[in-house]
């Protein structure tokens, strides 16, 4: 088989910032390598099955060498892998794609480079601030703040308009150089988080613009030097409406969430639709994964009730997960949704019955209550015989609704509650959500199961102690999606500030909204 490599720019982050190519191939990628500080969501992209490695630095934290990055594509480019290398803005500004062409072609392995939107053009253009005017600016240079001794800045002084990239940790440096030859009263601007909902800028000229930003790391920013700086205030207002536009959010004042921080806990991986519902709120979010989803310790049991769904009356679905594996495995039997004509299927939850519908297939019952202990109400409700009748519950192999597989058995229900996938801890914490919980950066942390909570804990008690990270959480809201949910939160975490009064990611979206009002 004969593999490729795409080294795509993923711009300034979200799926409107992407290019058409670069989101189709996301959608057909088998592996992708990513650098750090991609937008999570865009893995989302993916296929289920897609290989997703974070590889890139982020704020001098331990990360991939180069090299090994390199190795890794030729790697799976001659296992015939379809591999996507996503990279932050622009793959040839700055993101070190040479050394892994170089490597590639070495290998003789075959590969493309996927343009995408670099910070350097969007961020003025998100700030109102044009890189060229006809009296202001006749040109500008692009360059890279990290090591200043290395610039010709005889010859960079004498160009109108400069933008600078990771230039913030040398600010002061960064400042004094550009002092040697230009006027102290030019003026600048910083852009934080450009296309972000939280975006910021901050404007002054090179002597005073230390003492109009905050203290903290102003990473990633893109730094704008020169006169076109002072048509920020004019014109950012109609920038921000267009970028609100763009992500169709409500205006930024109405905003329920803006400027709060969200931790979200979620499987690695997995389409992340409740990122979507905060981000629409204003939020900034960082994923964080607490589940590593992995097929069952052995397909035996599955494969032989798959073989035998005509003896069942009905099949029990509680989780996306268990859609997602049954179908799977269905689909490697040769098979599809048609041989479910004889079963009646009962799903808990609205995104459950979503995933459902992806196959074609309507549940026959699903309770008003999104929890599967309000399954057995709902069948004894609807009048639903359950004496006798067989009844197929693919679930999580480590266990679990307990309480739902002995009621419908005192119900006189036969149930075969088989292993269709297993959910298990990741070997280790993400490093920009530690970041952000070292550094008390959250305002919220959400949990939408049990599991998502005991995980939690245990990746933070491997990194530090638990006097240590609890200490972090002291002012984090604890927000939980439901009654099982909040009942390890109290267990684990000692408490939960909001709960969702419906039980799912919409419900759970709310709760977190009015806990700020």
């Amino acid at each position: 088989m004969q593999g490729k490599v795409f080294i795509i720019g993923a711009g300034i982050g979200g799926v409107e910032f992407l290019t058409v190519r670069a989101r189709n191939l996301l959608c057909q990628a088998e592996v992708i390598i990513s650098d750090a500080l991609v937008d999570r969501s865009l893995l989302d992209l993916a296929p289920p099955n897609c290989d997703r490695i974070i590889a890139g630095k982020r704020g001098g934290q331990e990360s991939i060498k180069q090299a090994e990055i390199n190795q890794m594509l030729v790697d799976y480019c001659l296992q015939g892998k379809r591999v996507v290398r996503l990279k932050s803005g622009d793959p040839w500004i700055f993101g070190r794609s040479l050394p892994e062409i170089l490597a590639l072609q070495a290998a003789n392995c075959e590969w493309e480079v996927v343009a995408g939107i670099s910070s350097a053009i969007a961020a003025p253009m998100l700030a109102g601030i044009p890189l060229t005017e006809v009296e202001a600016s006749s040109c500008f240079a692009v360059m890279t703040g990290h090591d200043l001794d290395r610039l010709p800045w005889q010859a960079i002084v004498q160009i109108p308009t400069l933008v600078i990239l990771m230039g913030t940790n040398n600010l002061t440096g960064l400042l004094e150089k550009l002092q040697e030859g230009k006027s102290a009263d030019t003026k600048i601007a910083i852009v934080r988080w450009c296309g972000r909902v939280d975006q910021q800028v901050w404007t002054g000229t090179l002597t005073d613009i230390q003492s109009k930003i905050p203290e903290e790391s102003l990473s990633p920013a893109v730094i704008i030097v020169g006169e076109v700086v002072k048509f920020h205030e004019q014109l950012s207002s109609q920038s921000w409406k267009s970028l609100e536009n763009l992500k169709q959010s409500p205006e930024k004042e109405k905003l329920a969430l803006q400027g709060k921080t969200i931790l979200v806990t979620r499987a690695a991986g997995q389409a992340s639709q409740f990122t979507d519902l905060l981000t629409s709120k204003g939020a900034t979010v960082i994923e964080m994964p607490t589940l590593a989803i992995a097929p069952p310790t052995s397909w035996e049991k599955l494969d032989y009730a798959i073989a035998d769904l005509t003896n069942y009356d009905w099949l029990i679905l509680t989780s996306a997960n268990a859609v997602e594996s049954f179908f799977g495995r269905l689909r490697d039997a040769g098979k599809d949704s048609r041989t479910l004509h004889s079963l009646r299927v009962a799903v808990v939850g609205r995104k459950t019955a979503e995933v459902l519908a992806n196959y074609g297939i309507t549940p026959d019952l699903v309770p008003t209550d999104f929890i599967a202990d309000a399954l057995v109400d709902a069948f004894v409700g609807g009048d639903h015989v359950l004496n006798g009748k067989k009844m197929l519950f693919p679930r999580v192999e480590s266990g679990g609704r307990e309480i739902l597989v002995e009621q419908l058995q005192q119900h006189g229900a036969i149930i075969d509650a088989i292993p269709a996938y297993e959910s298990g801890c990741p070997e280790a914490i993400d490093p920009i959500a530690l970041e952000a919980i070292q550094n008390q950066r959250l305002d919220a942390i959400a949990f939408a199961s049990s599991k998502t909570v005991k995980h939690f804990c245990q990746l933070l008690d491997r990194v530090e102690t638990n006097e240590t990270w609890r200490s972090w959480m002291a002012k984090v809201k604890i927000a939980s999606i439901g009654p099982q949910t909040s009942k390890t939160c109290y267990e684990l975490l000692g408490r939960v500030d909001c709960e969702a009064l419906e039980y799912t990611l919409d419900g759970l979206a709310n709760a977190i909204g009015k806990s700020f009002l």
